[in-house]
Order: structure tokens, then sequence, then C-alpha cells
């Protein structure tokens, strides 16, 4: 069904639209490449929320050239008025001939409406090509455009014998700096990034991006029940991004307006025996239009969201030491599983290596 050629275009498709990785939220990564005669004759990319979608990019270059022309995308053409017009009626008027699409767009407002719009007049619509690598590539905006919940993404530095920090707490560092790097990249493109009390009061972090070249700072998130998150916190103090703080209803009002006059956003959200309701917060998180959240919480944190199954994604860095000690902090508290055969699995996992350290990501 797919010739050399329509996978080749396909992955010119995917590429651009990851080039713009972290910067299309809440919309979709999209990628178009328009084909003449075996030939690119024009491509483009989604650059950002509100800017002119990949297709209008493309068919705009290519002028009257499109007529006739064969048009790759990694996601059914929108058909509703957003930001921009419908796509689908764009590309009908501006005589593509054939459509060849990844996947159907989730989006409920779409979701094969593109597709219809097309082949009614008169365009050729083929899809499926590529279609695993495109809904990966999507997955945060699948799991938000469809349950309006953030897609939430676990990582967490561990040593060969799961620990991250020794017996006396320390923990930097656990990992290399390509290592260190990848989580900066990972705090680059995902909307926020959330950490417990905990973590804040030992540890004093920026929660920022440093490592790498930065499209953006992540929206700082601390779980903090009480209100505890010093006044002279650097995430009260930082630039950028703005920090929220989740509490729960028992913390103190002063406290609580304290942090708001440094510039904070407190929520308050439900919670029993001093733990937050996280499966609430994730729907207020959801309706901020957070559509994903990047975990960097210690073992506690983590455990929490396992157990309520809000975890979508875990990536581990898995350095080669091992610190030992049994009061040292491991990846995953909590009370833990009674019988191996209760473990949570994990699945299309995937290694690599990131200089003597292994990465491992999969999902659950």
């Amino acid at each position: 069904m797919w010739t050399e050629d329509d996978v080749r275009f396909m992955r010119e498709a995917l590429s651009l639209a990851k080039s713009a990785e972290g910067r299309t939220t809440p919309d979709p990564m999209v990628g178009a490449v328009l084909v003449k005669g075996g030939r690119i004759i024009s491509m483009g990319y989604h650059g950002e929320v509100a800017t002119p979608h990949a297709e209008a990019w493309a068919i705009q270059k290519a002028g009257e050239e499109t007529r006739g022309s064969t048009l790759y995308l990694n996601l059914e053409p929108c058909a509703h008025y957003g930001n921009n017009p419908p796509c689908a009626y764009l590309i009908a008027k501006a005589g593509v001939k054939e459509v060849v699409a990844a996947m159907k767009d989730p989006n409920p407002l779409v979701n094969g409406k593109g597709f219809n719009i097309l082949r009614r007049h008169g365009v050729k619509v083929r899809v499926g090509l590529l279609e695993e690598e495109a809904r990966q590539l999507n997955e945060v905006f699948t799991k938000y455009i469809t349950t309006k919940l953030p897609f939430i993404v676990m990582k967490t530095a561990i040593t060969l014998d799961g620990k991250i920090a020794t017996r006396t707490g320390a923990s930097r560092w656990v990992a290399s700096i390509a290592s260190r790097r990848y989580a900066h990249h990972l705090r680059n493109i995902y909307d926020a990034i959330l950490v417990g009390e905990k973590t804040v009061l030992i540890d004093n972090p920026k929660l920022n991006v440093r490592l790498v070249k930065k499209i953006k700072d992540p929206i700082r998130i601390v779980l903090d029940a009480f209100a505890r998150t010093p006044l002279y916190a650097d995430i009260l103090a930082a630039a950028g991004a703005k920090t929220i703080i989740a509490v729960g209803p028992k913390a103190p009002k002063k406290r609580v307006e304290a942090l708001r006059r440094k510039g904070a956003e407190v929520i308050r959200v439900a919670a029993q025996k001093g733990l937050l309701d996280l499966k609430v917060l994730m729907k207020k998180l959801g309706e901020m239009k957070i559509t994903s959240v990047l975990v960097e919480g210690g073992g506690e944190v983590n455990a929490s969201f396992l157990e309520a199954g809000l975890v979508d994604k875990a990536v581990f860095t898995i350095s080669p030491k091992i610190f030992g000690g049994r009061e040292a902090k491991t990846c995953v508290e909590g009370q833990g599983v009674a019988k191996p055969s209760q473990a949570i699995p994990l699945k299309k996992v995937h290694l690599e290596r990131l200089e003597e350290d292994i990465l491992l990501n999969g999902y659950f």
C-alpha cells in the first residue's frame, strides 16, 4: 500500500512537526510536505499556537504549483474555526489532488470531519502511514484533547540499586551531565514541572531550564498541603513561568496570603490525612489548559501518582553506581505491593545510552 517515497515524505512531515516541540501547546505538532512529480515542492510546520497551520504555510509557499500535488501530513487537517480557518477547505480550494495522513485528529471537533470534507471535494485521502510514530509524537495532545486532563510523565534519576539520594539525603549528582541535560530538555517541552514540598525545603530548586537552549521555563507546581513553602524559596523569586502552590483545606490563611503576595498562584485542593487529592488537582490543571506535567518528585510523590493511576509515561535515567543504605531513599516509596504479581508493569519500554547512564522510558 505504501511506497518508499510515501514513507520518506511522511518521515519528513514528522520531522518538521517535531521541530516545533515544546512550542505549540495546547495545539498539536503538525508538519506538511507538498509533493509533485516525485519531488518536494514546498514544506511547512505549525510553529506555535495562534500562528498559521502547517498546511497553510506549505500551500502559501507553493502558490499555483499546489494544483495537482500530493500533501503529506502527520495529522488530519482541521475542519473547524479556531485561531485559524479550517485547513480542509483550504486544501481542497488550492487544488491538492491527494492527502496522505498518518492519523485521524482525535479532537472531537475534527475526528474524521476533515477527511470527509476533502473527499466531498474530490480529494483522494489515504490514512495510516507511520501512524504509531505520529501518535507518539502527539501523545500529549491526544490525552489532553480527549480527556481535558494533562499527560503525566514521571521522571527520576536513580542508581543501580534504585536510590535517588544517599543515606544522608545528598542527591547531587546521581546522574551524569548528559542525563541532567536530558532532564532540562524535558522541562523545555512539557508545560509544567511538579515537586513536593520536601524537595523545595531540602533542595530549594529553581525548576527552570538551564542546561539546554531554552524554549520556555515550565510552570512550577508544588504539592504543599499546609503551605510550608518558604517565602525565600527560589521558585518564588525566579523569573519566567508562574509558580502554582497546591494547598489543602487546612493550610493557614496567613501563609496562603503571604505566598500570594510573593507572586505564587495558590489553589486549594481536597486532602485526606495531609495528602492532596491528585485527581482533583489534575482536573484543575486541565481546566487551566496545562496539557502536560513532568513529575520530578521524591519517592512519596512518585508513589502517590502511581497509586492514583495518574502516570502515563515513566522516564528513568539509571547511573552505574551503588549508594546502598537501608535508610537511603528510593524512587518510589509509599506502601508498595504485597506480591510480585501485583507489580505495576511498564510497557513499550525503550532503552538508550546517555554517556555512561542508561535512559529508560515506557508507558503505563
